[in-house]
């Protein structure tokens, strides 16, 4: 799997770039629209990697203690995409969701395909499931349910602003399970 950095974009001449601060405001003003719409998510589920922080701060926001993750690979760099999103392991307990109200929570539908695929998995296990994201774009295959921007450019965000952390040596960091 392809490591998820997105900071060589340096080429594109326009790019909307998220900052840790603006990403505290976009989580609580998010939240405030979902419940201002009357929406009370029993589980908050984050698509990973990209949905892992956002659906964690949306979880804090909004006073939900379940949560849990499905991961998706697609893109593998910049504009660059698998022909499709793929499910890895570990999988989501379907039974654990089962008769609950979701929240799936991605970074951004940019073509909207994995929040797609998530949703339609999903929605067969649940009593409802509802998406929030923080971009969506306009060729989104999926209207999410709660947006806070739209946009056709590039997103950096600060969690994939930086390359991956490895060993002062230079070697990858090997973890022992």
């Amino acid at each position: 799997m392809a490591a998820a950095y997105h900071a060589d974009s340096s080429d594109l001449d326009t790019k909307e770039v998220l900052t840790w601060e603006l990403f505290g405001i976009a989580g609580r003003e998010l939240a405030q629209v979902i419940v201002d719409r009357g929406y009370r998510p029993e589980i908050v589920i984050a698509v990973a990697g990209g949905g892992l922080l956002p659906a964690g701060h949306l979880a804090y926001a909004l006073g939900v203690k379940l949560a849990d993750a499905i991961n998706v690979e697609f893109y593998t760099d910049v504009h660059q995409t698998l022909p499709d999103p793929v499910l890895l392991a570990p999988m989501l307990d379907t039974d654990a969701i089962r008769g609950k109200r979701l929240l799936v929570v991605d970074d951004v539908a940019d073509s909207g395909r994995t929040l797609a695929l998530v949703l339609d998995l999903l929605r067969g296990h649940c009593a409802e499931a509802r998406s929030a994201v923080l971009y969506v774009k306009s060729a989104a295959v999926v209207e999410p349910d709660f947006v806070w921007r739209r946009t056709d450019e590039w997103i950096m965000f600060p969690w994939s602003a930086e390359p991956p952390v490895s060993s002062a040596s230079g070697l990858p960091v090997v973890s022992r399970c």
